[in-house]
This record gives C-alpha cells, sequence and structure tokens, in this order.
C-alpha cells in the first residue's frame, strides 16, 4: 500500500492524485469582513473615548471661567450654606446635601428589594416565573423619568402626607422623590444582582447541600458572600444612577436650595438646579450661566469617585473559580 506524504507550504491547497500529495495551507488567510468588523469596533471605542474626553473638556474650561470670576470665592464654595448666584452667593452644600438626601433615600428602597428579587430569581424562582418577573422589571426600567417624577408628585407625596399629616411632609419634598428614585433603580440592582449571584458556580450550592444546609442557608451564606464583588458594583453603579437623575427629583424634590436635615421638606438637588436655572433666561457667559458648569463638574466628580470606588471593591472582593 503506498505511503502518503503531507507537505506544508504556504500557498493554496493542492493535491496531486498522481502520488498523493496533499499540500496543506497552514498560513494566515485574508479575512477583509473580520477586519472591517474590527476596524468598526475600533472606532466605536474611539468614539466613546473622545466624546467622554470633551465633555470633561468643556466642563473644566466653562468652569474655570465660573471659578476665575472675583465673586468666587472656593473656599466659601465647598463651605457655604447658601446658593443664591443673583446676590453673590455660591455655597453648593445646600445642592450636595439635597442630592445625597435622595440618593441615600433611593438606595434604602431599592438595596433590600432589589437583593430580595435578586435571591429569588436567582435561587427560588422556577422558569415560567422568572420568564413573568423579568419582562415586568424592564417594563419598570423602561418607563421615562418625567412619569416617575409626577407620580412620585401625585401619588407618592399624597400617600406620605396622609400618613403623617400635611403639616410635616410638604407638598414638595425630597421623601417621595427618594422612594420612586429607588423605584427607578430597583430592575437595575435587582438585574445586575441576578447575573452576578448565577455566575457563582453550582459545586458551591451542591457542596452546602452535602453538608446539611438548607436552601436559604445556601443562598445568604455561601452564594450571596461569593457574589458579593458583583453585589457590590452593582450598587455603586445603582448610587451613581440616583446621583445623576434628573426629573424626579426636579418636578416633586422642590425649587430653591435648603439646607435641611429634613427628608419631608423642600430642597433642590445639583441636577433639579441646573434643570431650573437652564430653562431660565440666562445671558451667555454670565456667572448664573457659568455656574452651572460648575455644579456640572461637581456631578462628574462624585460620580468618577463612585466610579473608582466600584473598582476598587470589585478588585478588593473578586473571587476566580476554576
Amino acid at each position: 500500500m503506498p505511503n502518503h506524504a503531507i507537505e506544508i507550504t504556504s500557498g493554496p491547497r493542492l493535491l496531486d492524485a498522481t502520488q498523493g500529495v496533499a499540500r496543506t495551507s497552514l498560513g494566515r488567510r485574508r479575512r477583509p469582513a473580520e477586519g472591517l468588523i474590527q476596524g468598526f469596533l475600533f472606532v466605536c471605542g474611539a468614539i466613546s473615548i473622545l466624546t467622554t474626553v470633551g465633555i470633561v473638556f468643556v466642563l473644566g474650561k466653562e468652569s474655570l471661567l465660573f471659578f476665575a470670576s472675583p465673586e468666587v470665592d472656593l473656599a466659601r464654595f465647598f463651605t457655604g450654606t447658601t446658593w443664591q448666584p443673583a446676590i453673590g452667593q455660591f455655597g453648593i452644600l445646600p445642592l450636595i446635601n439635597a442630592t445625597l438626601m435622595t440618593s441615600m433615600m433611593a438606595m434604602v428602597v431599592a438595596i433590600p428589594l432589589g437583593l430580595c428579587v435578586a435571591v429569588y430569581l436567582s435561587e427560588y424562582a422556577s422558569l415560567r416565573a422568572r420568564g413573568i418577573l423579568k419582562p415586568i422589571l424592564e417594563v419598570l426600567a423602561g418607563v421615562p423619568t418625567v412619569v416617575y417624577g409626577y407620580f412620585a408628585l401625585s401619588a407618592m407625596t399624597p400617600l406620605l402626607r396622609s400618613i403623617l399629616g400635611p403639616n410635616t411632609v410638604d407638598i414638595y419634598n425630597t421623601a417621595s422623590a427618594g422612594i420612586v428614585m429607588g423605584i427607578l433603580i430597583l430592575p437595575l440592582v435587582s438585574s445586575m444582582s441576578e447575573d452576578a449571584l448565577s455566575a457563582v458556580p453550582r459545586s458551591l450550592r451542591e457542596a452546602a447541600y452535602g453538608l446539611g444546609a438548607t436552601k436559604l442557608e445556601t443562598a445568604l451564606k455561601v452564594v450571596l458572600p461569593a457574589a458579593l464583588s458583583g453585589i457590590a458594583a452593582a450598587l455603586i453603579v445603582a448610587i451613581s444612577r440616583a446621583v445623576g437623575e434628573t426629573m424626579i427629583v426636579a418636578i416633586a424634590a422642590g425649587a430653591g436650595p435648603n439646607l435641611t436635615l429634613n427628608p419631608f421638606k423642600a430642597a433642590e438637588t445639583m441636577t433639579g438646579h441646573i434643570v431650573r436655572i437652564s430653562g431660565g433666561d440666562l445671558s451667555y457667559d454670565s456667572i448664573d450661566y457659568n455656574s452651572i458648569f460648575a455644579i456640572g463638574l461637581m456631578l462628574f466628580l462624585i460620580t468618577l469617585g463612585l466610579n473608582v470606588l466600584s473598582r476598587q471593591i470589585v478588585r478588593r472582593f473578586r473571587e476566580v473559580y476554576d
């Protein structure tokens, strides 16, 4: 029986039937379609980076005009308790305080509910129940925020006033805005947390069951700690989303900076103030106009800090499974 030899060349595959020799090419083939896709992905990444750089440049440029004004004192900007640009008062603390109050109120609502929903979907829900609940959560995420804002003003505020009394709860207050913001970011918390819980290997659950743990003990003492890095990242992203929310606080929280720790009083957030001021008649390059970019820069720095913190938490508590 004749021996068949295989010869490796850099050219196309050839077959010599008379000698039984097959020449196979192992060289890299040119794939124009793959090159086009790679170039398109690179362009998309470059556009996103350049867009971010452009936003930072505009914020920084306009903010420098604000801080360079002789009316603005940098120390009073961070420590002042009154924000009234029309009379030369530039203390940003009332705006930051209201922003943090509504964000923390939102997290008080979203964290426990979101984690409970995530644990249920990951550990308890059947395929049918998951198929019903998942679309409902996606519908909540798709509702326009302006609808949430009017829901907070026309439904949540009257509910709080009927429970606590109209003398306790103002018509515009940060509590109703924060609660509805928690409902808004609930799908984000539950979806990202459920993904983190589902990524935990099945072997950990089986090992816990083998040691006699119940389903609840396995979920709370094994699966939840194993997914801590993903859950922490979800919570940080949710906080960033709450800090940057605009329409709910602009409609339901109140108009006018007010330094108060009472969540049932009206107070204006940073995003709400930007909406109110930018909607008025502001002359270009005025101190009021430039203050909008200074507030926007502060929002950007807060969000950036939260994202950096999220990366550190993920890196610190990340679990790698083989």
